[in-house]
């Protein structure tokens, strides 16, 4: 079970690392908005390329990590046998 929870505990840093570096890139693009020529114009193109790409993983990540959560308590109400509403809405928050 251990490596288990070191893997959730992984995906959950990977996944705030992730929000840290879409919020550095949707700055950075913010406050360079000014320069829009040459190398700087090709630069912040891919970048926003990058940056899309990076929302789209996020969203995928958190979808899986919602996914898995919501398993979890699924399984957790069976094992104690939570039927009402409130039984099972404690467990999520167990």
């Amino acid at each position: 079970m251990e490596g288990s929870d070191t893997k959730i505990v992984t995906q959950q840093r990977l996944i705030g690392d992730l929000r840290q570096v879409i919020e550095n890139a949707e700055d950075l693009l913010k406050n360079t908005g000014h320069y829009d020529h040459g190398l700087y114009h090709t630069a912040r193109n891919k970048l926003a390329q990058a940056l899309a790409v990076a929302n789209e993983e996020l969203e995928r990540c958190e979808e899986a990590q919602l996914v898995r959560m919501l398993d979890a308590t699924e399984q957790a109400c069976r094992l104690h046998g939570d039927r009402t509403g409130e039984q099972k809405v404690l467990r999520a928050f167990h």
